[in-house]
């Protein structure tokens, strides 16, 4: 399960968010959405440790994190 999702249709490729990932794993699709913004993408879910720093940073509110299940709970 990702842990971070992101609504690509909402975002607007503003970027704010790429430099506050401490584990770097945003960046700017190639893509557009129905908008024609390059949105953000994260390019390893399994590196996202939830930190919110995405989530506070961005304008219009285009993140939803989910904590990591812990092993053998």
């Amino acid at each position: 399960m990702p842990r971070v999702v992101i609504d690509l249709e909402k975002c607007k490729g503003c970027g704010i968010c790429v430099p506050v990932c401490p584990k770097d794993i945003l960046r700017l699709s190639e893509n557009i959405n129905k908008k024609g913004y390059n949105y953000i993408e994260c390019i390893d879910d399994d590196a996202c440790i939830s930190c919110k720093s995405c989530a506070l940073m961005c304008p219009d509110l285009v993140f939803t994190l989910y904590k990591p299940e812990k092993k053998g709970a």
